[in-house]
């Protein structure tokens, strides 16, 4: 044994299988646990239990919910002739942060990924033309990342569903702030080629 207790072991492999969290700051983590009042850290720990136990995924988009449909699809204020299309629960807190897309999402749970077998059946996307033939909407967004895996989502989610509705990708390019020449290439070729009028 590596520490002087099991338990706290336990933790801190337990917390280093987290994304983006190494065994250094696994350890930081754990002893921060320690040193907290035990109210607190029990908190965490029922936060992680009603997680795991309450939030289910909803049966229409695909976003994490608590109840059925999620408070997104049952808001009869959003625009339902938007559709935005994202890979995973994460881009929609992304995009609802922006305040400027009113409108409905579905959440595919991840992208096209051959290599590591993830095909069409794998992610929602009969459910999306499913709802895409039931709907009636003016406008699907694909709002899927800029990799190869998202790239390849958008254009075989482009090559399904463009005889059915209009599509869209959201413009990618340069975030603000950013310089020029130091931008890489493809982000440069895409800001271009998605410039608009002034």
């Amino acid at each position: 044994m590596e520490y002087s207790s099991k338990h706290l072991e336990d933790l801190i492999e337990r917390l280093a299988k987290l994304p983006s969290i190494g065994k250094k700051t696994a350890l930081r983590l754990a002893f921060h646990l320690l040193k907290v009042p035990a109210e607190e850290a029990l908190e965490l720990a029922r936060a992680i239990e009603r997680v795991r136990t309450d939030v289910v995924s909803c049966e229409m988009c695909g976003n994490i919910a608590e109840t059925q449909p999620c408070y997104l699809c049952a808001d009869p204020s959003r625009d339902h002739a938007f559709l935005c299309v994202v890979e995973q629960p994460g881009d929609v807190i992304a995009i609802e942060r922006s305040g400027v897309f009113h409108g409905l999402y579905h959440v595919l749970r991840g992208s096209l990924s051959p290599l590591d077998g993830i095909g069409p059946d794998d992610l929602r996307i009969r459910d999306l033309v499913t709802r895409v033939d039931e709907g009636g909407y003016r406008e699907i967004i694909v709002a899927t990342n800029p990799t190869a895996q998202g790239e390849a989502t958008a254009h075989y989610l482009n090559d399904l569903l463009r005889d059915k509705v209009r599509l869209t990708r959201i413009a990618r390019g340069l975030p603000i702030g950013a310089d020029l020449e130091l931008s890489d290439q493809i982000t440069l070729a895409r800001a271009i080629e998605g410039r608009k009028e002034i």
